[in-house]
């Protein structure tokens, strides 16, 4: 094992019960959203208006680039693509990684963000920024396969280097633990999993398991079981080579594995992983839904060894489509209603009634979902085509875009607003830019 302590490291300084939503007749409605759609511009005939057209030869395109933005206020450092965004639980405090091999550290109060810091020693794009729950640490790491962490100093002022380590040659996913602290998880390219406890006092790294049970990549992960205390430390993988493995941390131990057999011998590369909250399972903080790269979607419960609620294949292609257009990008479960998410590389989102695994609504995108979440009443959901949605999840009707970028949106958060500060604030949409650009929006609550 590569774990270390970095010596000597330098110091930056930073600063309601269910209801019926929908009639009978709006199930399975479409939904187009109201954007502006880009139109072919028509090539010119001879001896028409040829003064007062352009003339275009056949083999020429027509670009037609929207400008408009409604964003708030914009962090630029960044010189590639940003792939991740992660915020501090308590401060103002946002960290991006980008294909630059940097990260960075910026203010998500402020108008403009106030630049916090720089942090370096990557060897590859940087995947993963994610501060730990109780937010004394931060742990990012690079597709090179190496994970730096960093720890918190003068209230989060400062952020200084504590350990590194470099155990695989290339990480999917990394998450830390929401509810237990110093506790973070990683899956890689090698189909292994590995999971870490941070040491209080000095920032170095405790391995707690690795387990080499996926033959393919290890493409998702995610805690479960997180409201039963320190003494439950569980984890849930799935892999691009169709097995989804439930882990008890603690032990290196198998919960279940299931395998292509389990689910009728369909093939299942595995891509995305949404845990459901326990108000949605009378209690039960195991549930979690599974999307593979084909369309096909699992319901499983690991409290009853890995048993299968829901199985099916959410989208039937039409002939001139590709097959990664069926790909489930994302997924992602209500807290207040009975209803579940899931976004497809052909830009349509399926929103489920829960309780009968029936199609309620489908929205469909100009390209390709990135990335879905819920919040309260809506439905928030980023694009390929550079916007976000806001979508109110009971009416399914748009409540607003967030416009300025002109290239993908590849990961967002949202952050609500510091309650009892006397006057009415805003929820944020803060992206992460396939240009290389954050983008602060103000949107509807």
């Amino acid at each position: 094992m590569k774990t270390k302590t970095a010596p000597n490291s330098d110091t930056l300084s930073v600063m309601e019960p269910q209801e019926e939503f929908i009639t009978t007749e709006e199930v399975e409605q479409e939904i187009v959203p109201t954007v502006e759609i880009e139109q072919d511009v028509p090539v010119d005939i001879e001896g028409e208006n040829d003064d007062d057209d352009e003339m275009m030869n056949d083999d020429e395109e027509a670009l037609e680039v929207d400008m408009s933005n409604n964003s708030l206020t914009y962090f630029d450092k960044h010189t590639d693509s940003v792939f991740a965004i992660g915020h501090h639980p308590n401060l103002p405090l946002v960290c991006t990684g980008g294909g630059d091999n940097l990260a960075h550290l910026w203010t998500s109060h402020s108008q403009p963000p106030k630049f916090a810091g720089t942090l370096t020693g990557y060897g590859e794009s940087v995947i993963s920024c994610s501060f730990t729950s109780e937010g004394g640490f931060l742990v990012t790491a690079d597709m090179s396969g190496k994970v730096l962490v960093h720890m918190g100093q003068k209230g989060g002022a400062q952020w200084k280097l504590a350990s590194q380590m470099q155990e695989v040659e290339e990480i999917v996913w990394l998450k830390t633990h929401p509810t237990i602290a110093r506790t973070f998880a990683f899956g890689a390219t090698d189909g292994s999993v590995w999971c870490y406890q941070i040491n209080e006092q000095d920032g170095s790294l405790e391995q707690l398991m690795s387990g080499f049970v996926h033959q393919q990549d290890c493409s998702m992960g995610e805690f479960i079981n997180t409201d039963k205390g320190e003494n439950t430390l569980e984890l849930v993988t799935c892999s691009l080579d169709s097995t989804i493995v439930a882990w008890n941390c603690f032990t290196g131990q198998q919960l279940f594995k299931i395998t292509q057999a389990e689910i009728k011998g369909l093939e299942a590369p595995w891509i995305s992983l949404s845990l459901a909250p326990a108000t949605l399972t009378k209690g039960n903080s195991g549930v979690v839904a599974c999307g593979s790269n084909n369309g096909l979607l699992a319901v499983i419960n690991c409290n009853n060894g890995g048993a299968i609620l829901h199985l099916s294949t959410v989208i039937e292609l039409k002939p001139e489509q590709d097959e990664l257009d069926a790909s489930i990008e994302s997924i992602s479960w209500s807290s207040k209603f009975s209803l579940m998410a899931i976004g497809l590389v052909c830009g349509e989102i399926l929103l489920y009634d829960t309780s009968a695994w029936r199609v309620r609504h489908k929205f469909v995108l100009e390209d390709s979902v990135t990335k879905l979440m819920f919040d309260n009443d809506d439905l928030f959901a980023s694009c390929i085509n550079g916007k976000v949605y806001q979508f109110n999840a009971r009416t399914g009707q748009e409540k607003f875009v967030c416009v300025g970028h002109n290239m993908g949106v590849l990961d967002f958060i949202l952050l609500h607003p510091v309650a009892n500060t006397g006057t009415e604030q805003k929820r944020k949409v803060i992206t992460a830019g396939d240009e290389g650009v954050s983008l602060v929006f103000e949107v509807p609550n």
